[in-house]
């Protein structure tokens, strides 16, 4: 079975554990679930942030949604001058007989102008979206 990657960005407005864990848990959650990826599937991924964030380690949202089992790595990006502030990047490596152009890759908020060209998605129901991370977390509704 081949190994697939799918790339996800995100940005925060804030440095903080908060914003920093809320954004990432969308983020997985919208790859998760655009792709169909499970995590008994997910060789690993790798999580980046620019150097700007460091309130909290961005995997941490990963095992909040339940990833306990899967390699995660973080990191930062390089600073390029001029680049998107407060992003939060994902690699996932996903093992899947899906062909790579079958493969969606997530991009929000701000990210969005990272690769405009996959950028095609559906509107993203973020009220929905929590719902679905709380049932992940094991929360009640």
């Amino acid at each position: 079975m081949p190994c697939r990657g799918v790339r996800g960005a995100t940005t925060v407005a804030a440095n903080t554990r908060d914003e920093i864990l809320t954004a990432t848990r969308q983020l997985v959650a919208l790859m998760v679930r655009r792709n169909g990826i499970e995590p008994a599937d997910v060789a690993s991924a790798i999580f980046t942030t620019t150097p700007d964030l460091d309130a909290e380690f961005p995997a941490l949202a990963a095992r909040q949604l339940g990833w306990l089992e899967v390699p995660l790595l973080c990191g930062h990006e390089m600073a390029i001058p001029g680049s998107l502030p407060r992003c939060i990047r994902v690699l996932i490596h996903w093992n899947t007989d899906r062909a790579q152009s079958e493969i969606q890759h997530v991009y929000v908020r701000a990210a969005e102008r990272l690769r405009p060209d996959l950028c095609r998605l559906p509107p993203v129901n973020w009220e929905e979206l929590e719902a679905w991370i709380r049932e992940q977390m094991g929360e009640k509704k």
